[in-house]
């Protein structure tokens, strides 16, 4: 197997990892998956060379699976299969560095906060929704009655939330309300719209991610 010269440290790009970069290009459904992990637990981090940035995703051991499914959407992506991360018990990944993913970061951040862009109605799919409640959702369940789903926005401005519950409700037809969480707002669907988000999210989530769902 041809093994392709990683990306690392300050090491010079090798001619193999430039005509990579040339012929790279991000599909429709990675793009989807891309903002999602934006939206949720995914990073996207400076190369060394401060010239474009690359998506790190990082998951609990006991999310591999999940982890695995995201490297084989970006395996074209990546020089170094997921590998587990001892200290924080974490499976992780990284694509290369590409233009077309900096171009990603001009629209989520403002320095180094994540922001909701203004054309995110644009942007987010059903997909991409899945990949952000598989990141950052879960269920408000007692015993075995499901009352609505969270996903944690907390980091995002409560005005961004706003903008989130709009996005919600006139792309999706799915009604949210946003509660504080110590002392941060989060979204939160409840007994409304509880059936059509969970019909939205079922046909892309994980067996291993069904406990999300309830």
């Amino acid at each position: 197997m041809k093994i392709i010269p990683r990306e690392a440290g300050r090491i010079t790009y090798s001619a193999e990892i430039r005509d990579l970069k040339k012929r790279l290009q991000l599909n429709q459904g990675q793009k989807e998956v891309l903002i999602g992990s934006i939206l949720g637990d995914g990073h996207l981090a400076e190369n060394w060379s401060k010239t474009n940035y690359r998506l790190k995703i990082s998951q609990c051991k006991e999310q591999e699976e999940y982890v695995n499914w995201k490297y084989d959407i970006f395996r074209d992506w990546v020089l170094t299969e997921p590998k587990l991360h001892m200290k924080t018990n974490s499976m992780r990944f990284a694509t290369i560095s590409h233009p077309e993913i900096s171009r990603f970061r001009e629209l989520f951040y403002q320095g180094r906060r994540k922001i909701i862009p203004e054309n995110i109605s644009e942007l987010i799919s059903p997909l991409t929704l899945a990949v952000w409640f598989m990141d950052d959702g879960n269920v408000r369940k007692t015993n075995r009655t499901v009352y609505g789903y969270y996903i944690n926005t907390q980091s995002f401005l409560l005005r961004e939330n706003e903008v989130l519950v709009e996005v919600l409700k006139r792309k999706f037809g799915v009604s949210a309300a946003i509660y504080k969480n110590h002392g941060k707002p989060r979204l939160y669907i409840g007994a409304e719209s509880k059936k059509a988000f969970r019909r939205i999210l079922e046909p892309f989530i994980l067996p291993s991610m069904q406990y999300k769902l309830g």
